[in-house]
């Protein structure tokens, strides 16, 4: 038995068993390094990247204290985005099914309040959420805490940078004293220690390499090139980095909602599949746009920073910087979208002369310089159009129609006749269904689907491009 096998941890049989069946044996550094303690239960402070596998760091231990005969809150887990939300009430769930009627509910803000408060009502065991909305249900006294006893704090000090101190200190003060509190931090600005100092307890303190004070570190698996531009050639740029590298998947980040609208416009004269993500978007589309790309139903994209934390995008292939950050440390936390989990990754950032400055201080931050590569030199890649594996079909229905990702596979590979490999990831919300489905049979899986029955019963469904 090696030193970060998972059997070596005091966990439930079945909890185990669980973990097998998911594919989990060895720990990642930062399991290895927090999970004896907080199975301990120590409080714990973990400075660590997103995709370091944290999440199931502190999932697997607040699972650990879990009564599952107690219909009470008793772990709350607090997120910046509510799209880091939904990925860690993801994640608590699989790791959950190893006991029994396990409810995991996720508060957030952007989603209307009765369906959570009608959930709530019926009991839930563990709540994930945003400080905001948490705060909304604690004052309506729809939230109730007196069960708690184990706290996380994900992302801590994204969380700060986005003004959610005081809602944290709510939180904290409402949750019982004789709690654990479990806070993880990719690096430790003032208010991160503000909160350790007044709501935690002797807490220990785990690192792990490309964590806090080595943030370069993390891109070490990360092949960066970078390439002088003119403010005139920026844009165009991308496409020809796009057909020169072929990446299956990439995000392009740029540092204005203009310029992401820009280049979204760009890349489609061009023939790319890309979908564009930023602050002015609806939270129902911001939803759609990253169902679309996590399914692999787009090639590129196009964001602004508000997707360079806490969006976990598997086997991401390729980070574009558009613009060069005026953050040193966000340029990392945006490569680091790549190259996760020891995998290798791929990094372009185009400079212009006016920001060889920035490119000097993330070079030093990081310990390295760029690679360079004159983009007169870039020839296109053999290959026809870079277009995505997948497309999406939108269901009119979701849970509140009681249908469930089962049934949407099992209408497809049933009466539709397709085959299970054809079909992809599936995503079911209150009153919309998403099902990603091999690019080739998307419009006879419409058609297809719109005959047959679902639950019984006729449903709407349309291609999600169609709709844009």
């Amino acid at each position: 038995m090696t030193e970060t096998a998972f059997s070596r941890l005091p966990l439930s049989p079945a909890m185990q068993a669980n973990l097998d069946q998911l594919g989990y044996a060895q720990m990642t550094p930062i399991q290895a390094a927090s999970l004896p303690l907080a199975l301990a239960g120590c409080d714990l402070i973990g400075e660590a990247q997103t995709g370091s596998g944290k999440t199931a760091a502190f999932a697997i231990a607040l699972l650990h204290r879990l009564k599952a005969d107690l219909a009470a809150v008793q772990s709350l887990v607090l997120c910046p985005t509510r799209e880091l939300a939904d990925q860690v009430t993801q994640e608590i769930r699989r790791l959950a099914r190893a006991a029994d009627n396990i409810k995991v509910l996720s508060l957030c803000g952007g989603s209307p309040m009765r369906p959570q408060v009608e959930s709530l009502s019926h009991g839930a065991h563990v709540v994930v959420g945003t400080p905001g909305r948490l705060i909304d249900h604690l004052e309506r006294g729809t939230l109730d805490l007196a069960a708690l006893n184990t706290l996380v704090l994900d992302e801590a000090d994204r969380m700060l940078d986005m003004g959610f101190l005081d809602d944290i200190k709510a939180v904290a003060r409402r949750a019982p004293a004789n709690r654990q509190t479990l806070l993880f931090s990719a690096t430790f600005p003032d208010g991160v220690t503000d909160i350790a100092a007044k709501f935690m307890r002797e807490p220990q303190t785990v690192k792990v390499a490309g964590a806090g004070g080595r943030p370069g570190a993390a891109a070490s698996t990360i092949r960066q090139i970078a390439f002088e531009v003119t403010e005139a050639q920026r844009l165009d740029a991308v496409p020809r980095l796009l057909r020169a590298f072929r990446p299956e998947s990439a995000i392009a980040f740029c540092n204005t909602r203009q310029q992401c609208r820009d280049l979204e416009a760009v890349l489609a004269a061009q023939g790319f599949v890309a979908l564009a993500l930023h602050g002015d978007l609806e939270q129902r589309d911001r939803d759609q746009v990253l169902i679309q790309f996590a399914n692999r139903s787009a090639s590129v994209l196009v964001a602004t920073d508000v997707a360079a934390r806490g969006l976990d995008i598997a086997n991401l292939a390729c980070v574009i910087n558009v613009d060069i950050s005026a953050d040193v440390e966000q340029h990392v936390h945006r490569i680091g979208r790549t190259g996760r989990a020891g995998a290798s990754g791929l990094a372009l950032s185009l400079a212009s002369l006016d920001e060889m400055g920035r490119i000097g201080r993330i070079e030093q931050l990081q310990g390295a310089e760029f690679k360079w590569q004159p983009l007169g030199d870039l020839r296109d890649a053999p290959g026809g159009p870079l277009l995505p594996a997948m497309d999406t079909l939108q269901i009119l229905g979701g849970r509140k129609e009681k249908i469930r990702p089962g049934d949407i596979l099992g209408a497809l590979t049933g009466e539709a006749g397709f085959a299970a490999a054809q079909i992809g990831k599936i995503n079911v919300t209150d009153f919309h269904s998403y099902v990603a489905v091999e690019r080739a049979i998307a419009q006879e899986a419409v058609r297809r689907l719109s005959l047959g029955r679902l639950k019984g019963r006729k449903v709407k469904v349309r291609r999600l491009a169609d709709l844009e």
